[in-house]
């Protein structure tokens, strides 16, 4: 073989090398995923998902560029065995290489699971259960089920104060027990030894004291008033008098629309009513807010049984020790709204 000849096999094999380096360096580590839209796509890979399935949802949400080469580095990296459940975030612009090294590692997303403002068992259900895996109807099954609540040291209607308003961050395709489990972690960790102690000084239980903080949470928004309302209410708990709370009122309507609570409004038959029944109702009438359990832990102890908005519409409240006092409270607060043409 002539030395030429040679010479232009070098060359061929060399272009060959190259070529084919190339092609796998780009295969590999140019762009493919989420190239043409910027942000990011959640892929969700529910249990015994195939890797086909993982491919149609993909293609569903034109998440790949270029299909050929995806599927190359998947069978190269043994993927197509290897499908994880989970949730998955592909950012702009990912690699193959990226991509299937992190769905074949299992290597998930949390979701960042947020809830306030929940005042009914189904609204909290509606706003978890959609973002997981085990949905909503299970969700619901084990929340109504005695059974469930029980373990966790409660009863169909307190179980909801074992949800502490917070951000968690959450796998998605977690199930609807570990996911209970979770909360109730979050709940043990809240009621630590100092909590629990300042609870049973109070003859309490937590789920008691998280019940009276979402009477106190619906009443204030101020901060530091909620001690003070606390206070209120635990005077007329000793007194023996009902609570009166017309949140309990409007709780047990079911009408989050009702303004002002009217006489006809107290004549309403359920355990909610705290103007026809003396003690605690027996749930929350929401979630409240960790530092409405602790205004109650914390309350200002005074000679206090009555309160009502303040005239200066600052949404504080004015606050008696007597019903001649509460009246002319009442009266001046009335005046002001008259002066402003405010109808209730």
């Amino acid at each position: 073989m002539s030395r030429n000849i040679k010479i232009g096999i070098f060359i061929g094999l060399a272009i060959m090398v190259t070529s084919f380096t190339f092609y796998f360096w780009q295969i590999f580590k140019t762009p493919n995923l989420r190239v043409n839209k910027e942000g990011s796509f959640a892929l969700l890979i529910p249990e015994n998902a195939t890797y086909e399935t993982v491919l149609d949802s993909l293609r569903k949400h034109e998440v790949v560029n270029d299909q050929v080469s995806f599927r190359f580095v998947a069978k190269l990296l043994d993927y197509p065995e290897n499908v994880k459940p989970g949730r998955y975030v592909i950012k702009y612009k990912t690699t193959n290489y990226a991509a299937i090294k992190k769905l074949k590692a299992g290597d998930q997303d949390p979701i960042r699971l947020t809830f306030n403002n929940i005042r009914l068992k189904d609204d909290l259900i509606a706003r978890i259960g959609p973002r997981f895996a085990f949905g909503e109807e299970k969700l619901r099954e084990a929340l109504n089920n005695p059974e469930v609540s029980q373990k966790y040291g409660f009863d169909s209607t307190t179980v909801m104060a074992m949800f502490l308003p917070n951000t968690y961050e959450i796998y998605w395709n977690v199930s609807t027990e570990k996911f209970l489990d979770r909360m109730h972690s979050e709940y043990g960790k809240f009621w630590n030894d100092e909590r629990k102690a300042k609870a049973k000084a109070m003859n309490f239980s937590p789920a008691q004291v998280s019940v009276l903080a979402s009477i106190v949470e619906a009443e204030t928004k101020k901060e530091d008033e909620k001690p003070r309302v606390a206070g209120v209410y635990l005077n007329r708990l000793e007194n023996g008098m009902p609570l009166q709370a017309d949140p309990t009122i409007v709780f047990a309507w079911r009408d989050f629309g009702i303004r002002r609570v009217l006489n006809y409004h107290t004549e309403i038959k359920s355990p909610y009513n705290t103007y026809r029944n003396t003690g605690l109702p027996p749930g929350p009438i929401n979630l409240p807010a960790p530092s409405s359990i602790d205004a109650v832990l914390n309350h200002e102890d005074h000679d206090y049984v009555y309160f009502c908005a303040k005239d200066d519409f600052s949404g504080y409240h004015a606050f008696a020790e007597n019903y001649q006092e509460h009246l002319k409270n009442a009266r001046q607060y009335q005046q002001a709204l008259n002066q402003r043409n405010i109808k209730q």
